[in-house]
């Protein structure tokens, strides 16, 4: 059986250790990420929507790179939406920047009624490249 090892990006642990929780878990060759938001840096969420979508890619992108990851690597995403009708056109912006290219991740968005002050939520998994 692999050890599941935590992996945290920079200056974010008080966050992850608030809550307890870890920010994401290596198992072997694949990378279980929580769930990330588009916080300011005091962990309040960004006010304005599509930055607060940017910023948890942002988020994503520097837990992903905690592990030797890159926005490449990841293989399945799930995405929590407050309004998704309304919120889709944003979101699509930003995954377009980041997924420019095929393959494209599986996807799967859920719309909620709550997410603790935030709008937009994403998870993912990855592959950990081999070194």
């Amino acid at each position: 059986m692999s050890k599941r090892d935590a992996v945290f990006p920079e200056h974010r642990h008080a966050l992850y250790e608030a809550h307890g929780y870890s920010a994401a878990i290596r198992s072997g060759d694949l990378l279980f990420v929580s769930g990330q938001v588009g916080s300011l840096p005091d962990g309040s969420p960004e006010p304005d929507f599509g930055r607060q979508v940017e910023r948890a890619f942002d988020n994503l992108g520097a837990t992903l790179a905690a592990a030797g990851c890159g926005f490449d690597d990841i293989v399945d995403v799930t995405s929590f939406h407050t309004d998704p009708e309304a919120q889709l056109t944003t979101v699509m912006a930003v995954k377009a920047r980041i997924f420019d290219r095929p393959p494209y991740p599986a996807w799967t968005a859920v719309g909620v009624t709550w997410l603790a002050g935030f709008a937009f939520e994403i998870k993912v998994v990855a592959r950990i490249p081999q070194a």
